[in-house]
């Protein structure tokens, strides 16, 4: 049996959002797996949130292939908290926004 998620989220779309800290996710992609709205996409890290990183961080960035998860559609976002669940590195909160 299939369920719905999205049906099942209370919150309306953007009120409540993921946050990735680079810091700690490897790009695994289980948030993207598992997200009902299709908020997350993993990619390259961009130079600029690269650069914010200490080295230990840097370095276990490139050990992990230089891709981390971003939310590029994170106001359809309906917080249902799948994507919490999934981060094996304990990468991902969510935030209100409003």
């Amino acid at each position: 049996m299939t369920r719905n998620v999205s049906a099942s989220c209370k919150q309306e779309p953007g009120v409540i959002v993921p946050s990735v800290d680079f810091a700690r996710c490897e790009g695994k992609a289980d948030c993207a797996a598992v997200c009902p709205e299709n908020v997350f996409d993993i990619r390259r890290i961009d130079a600029t949130d690269y650069q914010k990183l200490r080295p230990l961080q840097r370095f276990k960035l490139r050990v992990h292939g230089m891709k981390v998860a971003y939310t590029p559609r994170a106001d359809a976002c309906r917080a249902c908290g799948l994507c919490v669940s999934a981060c094996p590195e304990h990468a991902i909160t969510l935030v209100r926004m409003r």
